[in-house]
């Protein structure tokens, strides 16, 4: 056990180095790191919410309407069902909790029944059914009519599905660039978090979260104006939307645009905010998929020499209750668009085409969300936790250098190298993951330096042991490690599970705490049992041919 090969050596040193090297942006402010050489490492730990400061929102997902639009899917599948089987109905419509239909011919219940039943689908698995159903379809009270309606369990589903989604669409409007060490968890069944890190101005955070922000691309009416329409009628499967551009308040044109889009947002799948080379203007350059871009090519085709209007749906206002929808432009087809991507023009500023590209390529939201709590944490408050903490773990580190200097000497000394490369070793695992630092992180840190000596206790006080039954130095300490190794495996090797529980069913602050205590499991084993090893061993090496003292 004592015995280490040349390139064992070398390897457990290279680590040890990595280790410091690694941890040694994080002791340094950005600005100095900014100028270290291209060779040297210039990543940093990212701090949380509450070491930072930021913005915390909580919102709180709109079940109701969510219910509502799928009963109204409901409505529209069941009506297509029965068209399709030429089953004629009298009456389809929503209920408080489902979907009544009302048969013209009551003695074809059946057979409606059965093909109602299609619409059936298992939620879980679709080989055990361990889920159940997420609708139940049942012959009504009244004979001609049956009843469709939502599980629990379907219900359920629908709103753990649209809280993922969400959580989704929240997480690219929030970051789009992946670089924000920003927080986005489910709390409840239908609630989501929001921690944001370092962000002061909450009410722009909102407005790029709570925004819709859907865009669609519609025929314009090929010969009938806007202002004839409004002074006569407007033709069936058309109607009038005002543009972006104001005016006193106003919205000074208007455009007669067919109701069907040509091409919908859901076909889009990016935005980006650019300039326009002729100009400079802020633009915003697009892209289709597949079927967005076949469907936008023919249209365009077919349509040279006509408008086409690029509208935005920004949902409902708040304050109002009326739809915010107007027409962004409505350019000309000077030619064929067969590519999939174009670009939309308009009164941006680089701000709000930027936020607007945003909204658009992380697609819409699945229901309302409403704020529920609104907190934003102070810079001089996270300031002050990194103080506290720092404080800790000095004070924390300083005790148990005392006590083991105190209790075991040398070996104590060795210990508290093997605790200072851990420590490093942890920060600098830290930083390669992406880890954010909280609160509860610093905890962790500080609960893991404790359980690094004991690691080490457990191992000098083996060798006392070993030392009292009449055994050689050297045999007590090869003993001592050898014998140690099942325990502090054991033990470290429990901590960790509870500690991947916590990261798995954990959120925030607990995951936070998670990932520096199970980090710090890792780093622990591999420093009190190898780098202090490979201390003891070259202390050994003094007494090569000589009468080893007692080390304890």
């Amino acid at each position: 056990m004592l015995h280490f090969e040349r390139w064992k050596i070398v390897a457990i040193v290279l680590a040890c180095l990595a280790g410091l090297i690694g941890s040694l942006p994080n002791f340094f402010d950005k600005e100095t790191v900014a100028h270290w050489p291209s060779w040297m490492p210039v990543k940093q730990i990212g701090l949380g919410l509450d070491l930072r400061g930021g913005a915390h929102l909580l919102y709180s997902m709109d079940t109701a309407d969510l219910k509502k639009r799928w009963l109204e899917t409901l409505q529209g599948d069941a009506r297509k069902q029965l068209r399709d089987a030429k089953i004629g109905f009298t009456g389809l419509g929503i209920s408080s909790n489902g979907v009544l239909v009302k048969l013209g011919k009551p003695e074809e219940t059946d057979a409606a029944y059965r093909d109602l039943k299609k619409l059936v689908q298992p939620i879980g698995s679709a080989i055990l059914r361990s889920g159940g159903y997420d609708i139940s379809v049942e012959k009504g009270a009244e004979p001609g009519t049956i009843v469709i309606q939502p599980t629990e369990q379907g219900i359920l589903d629908r709103i753990s599905n649209a809280a993922s989604a969400a959580i989704e669409v929240v997480r690219r409007r929030v970051d789009p660039t992946g670089t924000v060490e920003s927080s986005i968890v489910r709390q409840g069944s239908d609630r989501i978090l929001v921690q944001v890190p370092g962000v002061s101005d909450t009410a722009t955070l909102k407005k790029r979260i709570g925004d819709t922000a859907k865009l669609s691309f519609h025929q314009v009416h090929p010969s009938v104006r806007a202002e004839e329409a409004k002074q006569t009628r407007v033709p069936i499967g058309y109607k009038l939307v005002d543009s972006g551009e104001r005016e006193e308040g106003r919205r000074d044109v208007s455009y007669l645009i067919a109701e069907v889009p040509v091409v919908e947002g859901t076909d889009l799948v990016d935005a980006q905010q650019g300039f326009d080379q002729r100009n400079n203007e802020p633009i915003i350059n697009f892209r289709f998929n597949q079927a967005g871009a076949r469907k936008f090519g023919k249209f365009t085709e077919t349509h040279v020499g006509e408008p086409f209007a690029i509208v935005l749906d920004n949902g409902r206002d708040p304050a109002t209750g009326k739809e915010d929808i107007y027409v962004i432009s409505a350019p000309n087809i000077r030619e064929p668009i067969l590519g999939g991507s174009g670009q939309i023009s308009g009164s941006f500023t680089v701000e709000s085409a930027n936020n607007l590209s945003i909204q658009l390529r992380s697609g819409a939201l699945p229901t309302k969300l409403t704020i529920v709590e609104e907190r934003t944490v102070g810079p001089s408050l996270g300031a002050d936790s990194i103080s506290a903490g720092k404080k800790a773990a000095l004070i924390g580190t300083a005790l148990v250098t005392t006590f083991m200097l105190f209790a075991y000497g040398l070996f104590g000394i060795f210990a508290v190298l093997a605790v200072i490369i851990n420590i490093l070793m942890i920060m600098a695992v830290m930083t390669v993951m992406g880890s954010t630092l909280t609160l509860p992180g610093i905890a962790g840190l500080v609960l893991t330096v404790g359980m690094a000596v004991d690691a080490n206790v457990l191992i000098y006080e083996r060798i006392r042991e070993e030392l009292r039954t009449g055994r050689t130095p050297i045999s007590a300490i090869d003993a001592g490690f050898s014998r140690a190794l099942g325990t502090i495996l054991d033990s470290n090797l429990t901590t960790l599970i509870a500690g991947l529980v916590m990261f798995w069913l954990g959120s925030g602050p607990v995951r936070g705490f998670a990932v520096t205590l199970s980090v710090g499991i890792l780093t622990t084993v591999f420093t009190a049992f190898t780098v202090t090893r490979l201390l003891v061993a070259l202390w050994l090496q003094r007494y090569r041919g000589q009468k080893v003292p007692a080390p304890l």
